[in-house]
């Protein structure tokens, strides 16, 4: 793919911003790479000879090609690569009274501690926000967790899948009569993070005014619960008709239809909706049925409405089915493959889709692709660097913030605390 360019100014809105991040899998890394995005400064801390333990899933990225195995000590999991672009990689030991102390004398330098460990594990430790706020008391200091830091669920252990059927976001996903299903992405990982994300920055505006710090709750379950209860789910709850839609909708015949040679989703919703689409199918007879007179009548009798369509679109193929609906201003788009967005100029020129960097790498990673997705009119965001490898940034960090020696590393790595 040819990569676009958006603009060429240069903006790095987070500059004069570190975060300090104890972060693994991927919520926490998520939000974290994002920051830096920005042009934060973002320091991973990994614990010393193993790092986040997604750097052991496969495939693995390296100077040797891609591959299920690691090939190198430099290799990289591409599940890595993709949640920590820009991120600086140091290793610490925080079990350790040397490590607790240097992170604390670290944390007095940063402007936001963020972590996604269980409930608990850093204050168990004294490294929680109180202890922070000690010595830094402007801190933000952000907990990224399945069901919140409070609560009769706060202890129980949670990935994606579980906070996706206790949030109940399954139950209203998959088709009526059919068992729950859970979105094919990790939605709650990776939702939740836009969240903390913009929490900090409000906390970070609100200690501009106040000067004062603050602790920062978020909540996987929490974020799906949020976003779930539009008025659509409140109003089939109320009238007791069943969560499930699949590829439909009440609302009248909007939904998944089938052409010749490949699926189509199309919206009709509206009465006048309804009259393009039965001019752009050559279909008086849609205006004519009393069945589909209003939105109402459509509603009441969306199946036979969605059989009328399907009936019709089903005699063209996708080419001429868009064709003729697109000229009619009639909303609709076909159903891609990942593979086929993929390979969408579009995303690239746009910079949706940006090639991964490794740092132990002079080229892009093939075959491994994410970007951002808002443009900013005042410049392009900075590019940032490749995935760290573990413990890159040792010397660069904890000589900037610590004032530490290559000697004082050496004595540190045999004690093992780096």
């Amino acid at each position: 793919m040819t990569i676009g360019k958006y603009n060429e100014g240069v903006m790095e809105p987070l500059k004069d911003i570190r975060v300090l991040a104890v972060t693994v899998y991927l919520a926490g890394p998520f939000c974290s790479m994002n920051l830096a995005r920005m042009g934060a400064e973002v320091i991973k801390v990994e614990i010393p000879g193993k790092g986040d333990p997604v750097r052991g899933n496969g495939p693995f990225a390296g100077p040797k090609g891609t591959s299920s195995q690691r090939q190198t000590d430099d290799d990289i999991s591409t599940r890595f690569l993709k949640r920590t672009q820009g991120v600086k990689s140091i290793t610490l030991d925080l079990k350790t009274t040397k490590g607790k102390q240097m992170f604390l004398d670290m944390a007095k330098e940063c402007d936001v501690v963020l972590e996604n460990l269980a409930p608990g594990s850093l204050r168990r430790i004294g490294l929680g926000y109180g202890e922070v706020a000690k010595v830094n008391p402007g801190i933000i200091y952000c907990s990224i967790s399945g069901y919140g830091q409070t609560g009769p669920y706060a202890e129980k252990p949670a990935h994606d899948p579980q906070i996706q059927g206790m949030s109940g976001l399954m139950d209203i996903n998959g088709e009526e009569g059919r068992p729950p299903v859970k979105v094919g992405f990790y939605v709650g990982d990776l939702v939740t993070p836009m969240f903390a994300c913009y929490s900090i920055l409000a906390a970070l505006r609100e200690k501009e005014r106040t000067g004062q710090g603050q602790y920062l709750d978020v909540s996987m379950m929490d974020t799906l619960v949020s976003m779930m209860f539009m008025e659509n789910l409140e109003e089939t709850i109320a009238d007791g008709q069943p969560l499930r839609t699949g590829n439909i909708s009440r609302s009248g015949p909007t939904g998944l239809y089938q052409t010749k040679n490949g699926d189509l989703s199309l919206t009709v919703t509206s009465d006048d909706q309804w009259g393009r689409l039965s001019r752009a199918l050559e279909a008086p007879n849609l205006l004519e049925d009393p069945r589909f007179s209003d939105y109402a009548a459509r509603t009441v009798n969306v199946e036979d409405a969605r059989q009328e369509i399907q009936r019709l679109i089903g005699a063209f193929t996708l080419e001429d089915a868009l064709k003729r609906l697109e000229e009619f201003d009639v909303p609709c788009a076909p159903v891609r493959t990942a593979e086929q967005v993929m390979k969408d100029q579009h995303f690239w020129d746009r910079g949706t889709l940006l090639p991964m960097l490794h740092a132990a790498m002079d080229r892009p990673v093939e075959g491994v692709a994410s970007g951002f997705p808002v443009k900013f009119s005042g410049g392009e965001l900075p590019k940032v660097a490749g995935a760290p490898t573990l413990g890159m940034h040792n010397k660069e960090i904890f000589h900037k913030l610590l004032g530490l020696t290559g000697q004082d590393l050496k004595q540190l790595k045999k004690d093992k605390v780096i």
